[in-house]
């Protein structure tokens, strides 16, 4: 493969890598605001506009490398004005991020097969299970109980009292097990190995 066609393939992959980001973040945005909390609005983050939630090297630098990992600047959210609990409020406007990829992921492969029907070309077909997968991925990937991510915030909501002190511990050592999780994932080629599944489309 020439560096163009290395290029080009990093290129289409980075752009539904930004779109589902970019939505990931929107619905964290939206949640938040819903909830009463217009601090996302006021700093510009509730919109579907990418340019407003890029980050430099995680939407950027790693996906066009090739790393399979990449971020968008977090959502920030002041809790006091929920108008319901600190903790539930939390856990809706986390949830909500992995909720709209795991919609995406749905949307993405009945569209992969409604152009099938509609003897759609091939290319087309797998680009929409890609997106779908990589999706999917985002979804899984983000629901981890690990802090910062957003399942963290979850299972916080969820855990009950007698559990608190070992849970703690846990989000204590979350973000240095996330470093060597991603590290793995880096090294391993990340989902990449589940786009086998389609490619013979």
């Amino acid at each position: 493969m020439s560096g163009a066609e290395w290029m080009a393939e990093r290129v289409l992959l980075f752009i539904p890598l930004l779109l589902s980001l970019t939505v990931h973040e929107w619905a964290h945005a939206f949640a938040a605001d819903r909830l009463g909390d217009d601090t996302p609005r006021h700093q510009g983050r509730l919109t579907l506009d990418p340019t407003a939630h890029m980050d430099p090297i995680g939407t950027f630098v790693l996906p066009l490398l090739g790393v399979p990992i990449g971020w968008a600047k977090p959502v920030v959210v002041n809790p006091n004005r929920f108008t319901t609990s600190e903790g539930f409020g939390m856990m809706l406007t986390a949830a909500a991020g992995p909720a709209s990829n795991l919609v995406l992921a749905a949307l993405l492969w009945m569209a992969s097969i409604v152009s099938e029907n509609l003897s759609a070309p091939a290319a087309l077909l797998r680009a929409l299970d890609h997106a779908a997968l990589l999706n999917l991925g985002l979804a899984l990937f983000n629901l981890l109980p690990l802090p910062p991510l957003d399942g963290s915030r979850v299972v916080n909501w969820l855990m009950p009292d007698a559990l608190r002190p070992a849970w703690d511990f846990v989000q204590a050592r979350g973000p240095l097990v996330l470093m060597v999780l991603l590290g793995a994932l880096a090294v391993l080629g990340g989902f990449s190995s589940l786009s086998g599944l389609f490619a013979g489309r």
